[in-house]
């Protein structure tokens, strides 16, 4: 391998030790070793750092293991190049395995320049995504509160469900509360508490309140609303980090929002997972791939199989299928326009992801060239002019020299 770089270390990770390896010298020349183990505590890294200080080493590559590699990402980012390499991507040949080879041979790929870096957002988008993350999670454990209420209610023969569509709106929750006080309501009481159309269907209201509730019911329905409205008032306060986090990329954030399905959220949870400076990935297709929404390929000796994409950033890719099934229900646009072109043939999964996969290329050359969302209509790319294309480029696989003439007379 042709060395490229004169001073370089390798980083093994582990949760108790850091085993690195530098090579230096000249890169015509075979490179000297030199290899110590660290501990990961502060202390113990910022004696890592003065030993690669020492050496003068210019560029460090480590295993993305885990979230091991976080704090010393932290501590040696400041003076150093550092690089993240996908640990399958530069798995050692099996044999004598251990440590110090395995910090040896990331050394040797890292001078070879042979070490693919994974992209690794500054420390402010960290932070966003770390508080953009913990509110998705959040918000999981709320549906799961409400739907262990639910339960408990039909447990108790409760039927406020069959009557209210959303028992956590404002009509709901005042019926709830009043059954966590042991009020017996009646009408008048009923109407008093419930809101808009709800007020016509005050008896059928008081017939769903007439249960068979027991204290037993009463203490869990207790216990799983005081936890919902903790949590509420958790991602309440994430939300407002959040928004004081993304206050100086507000310009990107309005970009983004121009976007069918996209609301203020979803913005910030992406541009939490991919950042604002797309000069990291090369083209729209590389960031595809990298979040995992690009079909998958399997192809050997011409023939192809089915594949499934790749797992890529699975928080970023959650993000964009909800994105996609709101942008397919707007009307008249392009994006809807081509969910449907593709569920026909592929069904509603797959045509989601392709439609995901469509507003992330999207995404990466509006924030490229700092322009909004432009609609084409439904109409965009006309089926004439796709069958054409179609059509040209299989007879083009074929062997086959196209010359297209145009019909005057048609």
């Amino acid at each position: 391998m042709d060395a490229i770089l004169e001073r370089c270390a390798g980083l093994d990770l582990h949760q108790e030790t850091v085993v690195a390896c530098v090579l230096h010298g000249s890169l015509d020349r075979r490179p000297k070793k030199e290899t110590r183990t660290f501990g990961t505590t502060t202390k113990e890294l910022l004696q890592l750092q003065d030993w690669l200080l020492e050496f003068q080493c210019t560029d460090i590559a480590m295993e993305s293991t885990g979230v091991y590699w976080k704090p010393i990402w932290n501590i040696l980012e400041d003076d150093f190049k550092l690089t993240l390499g996908n640990a399958q991507r530069i798995k050692n040949v099996p044999g004598r395995k251990t440590d110090v080879s395995d910090a040896f041979w990331i050394a040797k790929l890292l001078r070879a320049g042979l070490i693919e870096s994974s992209f690794v957002p500054p420390v402010n988008f960290r932070d966003l995504r770390d508080l953009s993350r913990y509110r998705r999670k959040l918000l999981g454990h709320t549906t799961s509160e409400k739907n262990r209420i639910h339960k408990v209610l039909q447990d108790a023969n409760i039927k406020l469900s069959t009557f209210v569509s959303d028992l956590f709106g404002v009509s709901g929750r005042a019926l709830l509360e009043s059954i966590l006080d042991g009020e017996v309501l009646k009408v008048d009481e009923v109407k008093a508490i419930v809101k808009t159309s709800l007020k016509k269907k005050v008896p059928q209201l008081l017939d769903a309140l007439n249960g068979r509730i027991r204290p037993h019911h009463l203490k869990l329905i207790q216990m799983h609303y005081d936890h919902l409205l903790y949590i509420e008032k958790q991602i309440e306060q994430l939300e407002s980090e959040i928004d004081q986090l993304i206050t100086p990329n507000r310009e990107e954030m309005e970009i983004l929002m121009t976007i069918p399905g996209i609301q203020k959220d979803a913005a910030a949870s992406i541009l939490a997972e991919i950042g604002i400076d797309m000069s990291v990935f090369p083209t729209d297709g590389h960031i595809a791939s990298w979040a995992g929404t690009s079909p998958g390929n399997n192809e050997s000796a011409g023939k192809k199989k089915g594949s499934k994409s790749n797992k890529g950033n699975t928080h970023l890719k959650a993000v964009l299928c909800q994105v996609a099934w709101a942008a397919m229900k707007s009307k008249d646009s392009r994006l809807a326009s081509f969910y449907y072109r593709i569920v026909k043939r592929r069904g509603p999964k797959k045509a989601n992801m392709a439609l995901a996969h469509l507003i992330l290329r999207i995404i990466y050359q509006m924030l490229k060239t700092k322009t909004p969302y432009q609609e084409y209509g439904w109409d965009y790319l006309p089926s004439k002019e796709r069958k054409k294309d179609y059509f040209i480029k299989e007879l083009q696989k074929m062997g086959y020299e196209i010359d297209i003439q145009e019909n005057k007379s048609a």
